[in-house]
C-alpha cells in the first residue's frame, strides 16, 4: 500500500521498523565524517556555495533546510534530481536553465501557484504537495511526466493535465474535489489516488483500462459502480464512505486487495467470483450475522480478513468461527493466525 506521499491507510497494526544494508566498517566511517553535513533544520549559508561545490551533480539534496527562495541554480547543467521537501519556499521560481532534471521534489512548502516550469521539458516525477496550491495549471509542456504529486493542497477540481498521456501515477489525495472529471485520456494511468476529498460518485473512469490501483477513501461515495471496465484493478481503497452494498465488482477479477472498512455495510455479498482476493478489510462495519460471512468459503486465496469492530467480532469465539468458515486465512485483523 502506498502511504502520504501515498495514500493514507488506517491500519490496525504498527509498521515494522525496516534496517537496510549492513553496518558500516571503519574506513566508511573515516570518509562519511570527511563528507559536508547540513544539519537538517539550520539555515543553509549560501546556496550558491553548495552548488559551486559540486556543480557536475546529477542529484542535489537540499531538504530541511529553511531556503526561502528558489535561487542560485545557474551552475546546475547535469543535475537531473532536485530535493526541496521542508523548506520555506513561495514560489516556483529561477529554474529556467536546469532543462536536465528528471524530478523535482518541492514537497511541503508555501507555494501557492504552479508556474514557471515550461523549461523542464525532461521531468518525469513532480511533487508539489502539502503546499496552497489552489488550481492545477500551467503543465502542459511537461509531457514526459510519468508521477504528479499534489497531495494535500487547496485544489477543488482536476483540470488542465488532459494533454500527460504519459502519467502512470496521479496522486490528488487530501483536496476539496467534488468529482472524477477530465482525465479521459489519461490511458497510462495505473495508479490514482482521491482519497479524502468529497467526491460523491464513482464515474468517468471507463478510458483508464490500465489503472491497477484506485483509491476513493474518505470521500462520500455511497455505491459501488463504473468500474466495469477497469478489469486490471488489482487494489481499491474506498474506506471511510457511506457505501452499503458490496456490488458491480462482476468483471474486477483481478481485484487481490479490497477496503471497505468503515462504511455502512450490513453483509457481504458477491464476493465470490474475486478468486484472486487476498486482503479484505471490513473492519468498522454493521456486519452483525454470521450467514453473511459465510461467503468467505468461496474465496480460497483469502490471507487476510479484518472484521473488527463489527458485531460479529464481539462473540465468543470469533476468531475460531471464522478459522472454521475459511481455515487458509494467515491473519484476522491485526493478528496472524497460527
Amino acid at each position: 500500500m502506498e502511504d502520504y506521499n501515498d495514500e493514507t491507510l488506517e491500519i490496525s497494526e504498527e509498521p515494522q521498523l525496516r534496517v537496510e544494508g549492513e553496518p558500516l566498517g571503519a574506513d566508511a566511517y573515516e570518509k562519511a565524517a570527511a563528507l559536508p553535513v547540513i544539519i537538517p533544520g539550520v539555515q543553509v549559508a549560501n546556496i550558491e556555495e553548495v552548488v559551486k561545490a559540486d556543480p557536475d551533480c546529477y542529484e542535489l539534496d537540499l531538504n530541511h533546510n529553511r531556503i526561502e527562495k528558489l535561487e542560485k541554480f545557474e551552475l546546475l547543467t547535469r543535475v537531473e534530481r532536485l530535493y526541496l521537501r521542508w523548506n520555506l519556499i513561495k514560489k516556483i521560481e529561477n529554474l529556467d536553465m536546469l532543462t536536465s532534471l528528471v524530478e523535482l521534489e518541492l514537497y511541503d512548502n508555501q507555494i501557492k501557484r504552479l508556474e514557471n516550469l515550461d523549461s523542464l521539458v525532461n521531468l518525469q516525477i513532480l511533487d508539489v504537495s502539502f503546499n496552497r496550491v489552489t488550481k492545477i495549471k500551467n503543465l502542459q509542456n511537461l509531457l514526459k511526466l510519468e508521477k504528479l504529486y499534489l497531495v494535500a493542497n487547496r485544489i477543488t477540481e482536476i483540470e488542465n493535465i488532459n494533454m500527460l498521456t504519459n502519467l502512470t501515477m496521479l496522486e490528488l489525495g487530501d483536496n476539496k474535489i467534488k468529482k472524477i472529471e477530465n482525465i479521459d485520456s489519461l490511458v497510462n494511468l495505473r495508479q490514482l489516488f482521491l482519497a479524502r476529498n468529497k467526491i460523491t460518485k464513482i464515474e468517468n473512469l471507463d478510458n483508464l483500462i490500465k489503472l491497477e490501483l484506485l483509491s476513493l477513501q474518505a470521500n462520500r461515495i455511497v455505491k459501488i459502480e463504473n468500474l466495469e471496465n477497469l478489469t486490471k484493478l488489482t487494489e481499491l481503497y474506498l474506506s471511510e464512505n457511506g457505501i452499503e452494498q458490496v456490488e458491480n465488482l462482476d468483471n474486477n477479477v483481478q481485484l487481490e486487495t479490497l477496503d471497505l472498512a468503515k462504511n455502512r455495510l450490513k453483509s457481504i455479498d458477491n464476493i465470490n467470483k474475486l478468486v484472486r482476493l487476498e486482503e479484505l478489510w471490513l473492519n468498522n462495519n454493521s456486519i452483525h450475522n454470521w450467514k453473511y460471512v459465510e461467503v468467505l468459503k468461496e474465496n480460497k486465496a483469502l490471507k487476510t480478513v479484518y472484521l473488527e469492530h463489527n458485531p460479529v467480532a464481539g462473540e465468543a469465539m470469533y476468531r475460531l468461527k471464522l478459522r472454521d468458515i475459511a481455515p487458509w486465512l494467515e491473519k484476522i485483523d491485526a493478528t496472524l493466525c497460527r
